[in-house]
């Protein structure tokens, strides 16, 4: 059998779907890339606040782990300041254990990026 046009129609169109595919992948990783600089630059940028908070909820959010491959596990916490908006900002894993729900303190932060959190002591009837 020889290469008749039906199979130089199917290689021409393989090879543009292929090219496509290859051009959307390296475009989600640009994109991924220039979004996770843009947001650093922004954080950077963006002045330090402290301000009183309380923490509303906790989250986690797990991905992989799928035969061999481990999981990995980001920790989320919720903050209301006084104005009332809320904010939810990815905390380390560590920090994550040691706030809870209710916790009234100090948030600090810087845009997006969640710094520390200071408990308040509330001091009740002894």
């Amino acid at each position: 059998m020889g290469f008749n046009a039906f199979d130089h129609f199917m290689f021409s169109y393989g090879s543009i779907i292929i090219g496509i595919v290859f051009f959307l992948v390296i475009s989600v990783f640009v994109f991924i890339i220039v979004t996770g600089i843009s947001q650093w630059t922004k954080n950077n940028n963006s002045p330090k606040l402290t301000v009183p908070a309380e923490v509303i909820t906790k989250r986690t959010k797990t991905s992989g782990g799928n035969g061999d491959s481990s999981a990995s596990t980001w920790y989320y916490v919720t903050f209301q300041v006084e104005s009332g908006d809320r904010m939810e900002l990815g905390v380390r894993g560590n920090e994550f254990g040691m706030l809870a729900e209710g916790d009234v303190g100090m948030l600090t932060f810087q845009g997006t990026r969640y710094l520390e959190f200071e408990r308040i002591q509330l001091h009740g009837p002894s």
